[in-house]
């Protein structure tokens, strides 16, 4: 029996008739292409059911069925306890398994998906040289041309004896551009080299060392690649000057990139 196509056949011939208001050809339009993109299998409300069978005339509440098949759908009795037909049988069983099982492989893919892009994002993370070895118990990340920040401490390392153009505070474009070359060079001899970072005392007044009245609260230190202060490089290369500090105090921090 093919129950859901006996009521599209219903709705098809209502559709022809002249005296259907345009609400009443819209909903049984909708019900119509409803059963059809389901494939039989669209399930509707006791008040739908209502309404198609008023549209379509029906005092008993029945559709047109093969000989000695009736089946009774929802009448307006509420306390009369009548059966609902699921259109489709074995076939809809058979699309419900299949479904399941694409739905599975296509779970199964997409766990082995994100598992390969996590092991490609994690081995470009690790490809990175940004985070730098400087010893055997000491990581670090370049911050800037003349700053460095040891994984684990709470703030970065001024490196000393030279200043680098600033990339985040910049005085004009053209300090911006050679702090940023500045920075991507010393990522570069980092990365190539052996570095080795120390950390020594700052020049700051006795007791102020580890505050924001001393360096910003940075720590200070050395770093050298295969044996070389990476000041010296970048100030050879045009991408530093001197920055030389007494004991206990610092000159003004040269900043020649911006002036005439």
């Amino acid at each position: 029996m093919d129950l859901a196509g006996n009521l599209r056949n219903d709705i098809e011939a209502a559709l022809l008739r002249q005296n259907l208001t345009a609400w009443q050809r819209r909903f049984l339009a909708d019900i119509h292409a409803r059963l059809q993109r389901s494939g039989g299998q669209a399930r509707l409300s006791d008040k739908q059911w209502q309404k198609i069978f008023e549209i379509l005339g029906r005092k008993d509440n029945v559709i047109a069925l093969p000989p000695r098949a009736t089946i009774s759908y929802p009448s307006r009795h509420p306390t009369k306890r009548l059966f609902r037909p699921r259109f489709g049988g074995a076939g809809s069983r058979l699309r419900w398994r299949l479904r399941n099982l694409a739905i599975g492989f296509l779970v199964v893919a997409a766990v082995a998906v994100s598992q390969q892009a996590f092991e490609f994002g994690r081995a470009q993370f690790q490809s990175v040289p940004a985070t730098v070895r400087a010893s055997q118990t000491q990581e670090f990340s370049v911050t800037d041309g003349d700053t460095v920040h040891v994984i684990g401490d709470a703030a970065g390392t001024r490196l000393v004896g030279f200043n680098t153009p600033e990339v985040f505070s910049p005085e004009c474009q053209l300090e911006r551009q050679l702090g940023e070359r500045a920075s991507s060079r010393l990522r570069e001899l980092v990365a190539h080299g052996s570095a080795r970072l120390t950390k020594v005392a700052c020049a700051c007044a006795p007791g102020t060392e580890g505050t924001d009245r001393c360096n910003y609260g940075r720590y200070c230190g050395v770093l050298r690649v295969d044996g070389k202060d990476v000041g010296s490089t970048l100030i050879s290369e045009g991408l530093a000057v001197p920055f030389i500090c007494g004991q206990t105090s610092c000159p003004p921090t040269p900043r020649p990139w911006c002036k005439g």
